[in-house]
């Protein structure tokens, strides 16, 4: 019999009224540290989106201490078992927004407006359908990494970025079936909101994201291929346990890679680029010819 892993990591998000974000920010990390979990929390008057990882005694007094909230006793947690924790770290921050979309006065928040939600199910069947677009709401490192087949792939760096690019290609998507997806839902649910408030009137979102359709046991991942960007030092997990497939290819020998690292050259580029171990080794860690040299000049200098 397999031995249980002893930690867990909590993907979780809930869009609420929270009327002081940084009393609740204060008090939310002295619960944290009380429970020793690491990793990455926002709260913003909106609601509260985070990542945590710690044992599974103390995510299990976490979970419980949110669900006796009346604010936060409907999150549904995305939880995955690992060996020890995923971030080096705690951080909680007080922001404007639980997540980055920028849209200044047009905000809103999604309990008012929101795409039709797809249960995974629903989205496997929803891809066939002939009129549908699946549309990837992530940044493009998230998806280089891994996809649904056929997913259109804004080329965008930063989801600030997303709605002027659906504006600039708004004949890709109208009168067609918007299927929008992210990795666990929360962007999705501002950003369906967002094309039906600029007039798009057939969207639907994947409830619960990736993370959810790869924890699916009917559906096990099918049709997504690659690994799912994560944010903390996994970088990508398995997704797909039904048709699974790697996409992404070593910027340096081309062959399929999923390891993500950061160019050497920290300073000018620290570029996160896919690199096999045998490249890694072989281009000093950097992600180009240009990097190489770079190192190579700054070691000069220091003789």
């Amino acid at each position: 019999m397999t031995e249980a892993a002893p930690y867990q990591v909590l993907l979780y998000y809930i869009y609420c009224d929270i009327e002081c974000p940084e009393t609740y920010r204060d008090e939310h990390r002295e619960l944290c540290e009380s429970l020793e979990l690491y990793g990455r929390i926002i709260v913003g008057k909106e609601g509260i989106n985070g990542t945590v990882s710690g044992t599974v005694e103390n995510c299990a007094k976490y979970m419980q201490v949110m669900k006796n909230d009346p604010l936060t006793a409907d999150v549904e947690y995305k939880i995955d078992p690992e060996q020890g924790h995923v971030f080096p770290k705690l951080s909680i921050k007080a922001r404007d927004e639980i997540v980055s979309l920028g849209l200044g006065d047009e905000d809103f928040s999604p309990t008012e407006t929101t795409g039709e939600y797809l249960e995974p199910k629903e989205w496997l069947e929803a891809m066939k359908d002939p009129n549908a677009v699946i549309l990837d709401t992530r940044n493009d490192y998230e998806w280089e990494l891994g996809h649904f087949k056929n997913a259109i792939l804004p080329p965008v760096d930063s989801f600030r970025d997303l709605p002027q690019w659906i504006e600039d290609n708004r004949e890709k998507f109208e009168g067609k079936r918007i299927l929008a997806y992210c990795t666990g839902g929360i962007r999705c649910e501002k950003f369906t909101g967002h094309l039906v408030r600029r007039g798009f009137d057939n969207v639907s979102q994947l409830h619960g994201g990736i993370v959810s359709y790869g924890k699916d046991p009917e559906v096990q991942g099918e049709d997504y291929d690659g690994q799912c960007y994560v944010f903390d030092e996994r970088i990508g997990v398995p997704v797909n346990s039904k048709n699974p497939s790697v996409i992404a290819h070593c910027v340096h020998c081309s062959e399929p890679c999923e390891r993500y690292i950061n160019c050497a050259n920290k300073h000018e580029c620290n570029d996160q680029h896919f690199s096999c171990e045998s490249c890694e080794e072989k281009n000093q860690g950097c992600c180009s010819a240009e990097c190489i040299e770079i190192i190579a000049s700054q070691k000069l200098e220091t003789i």
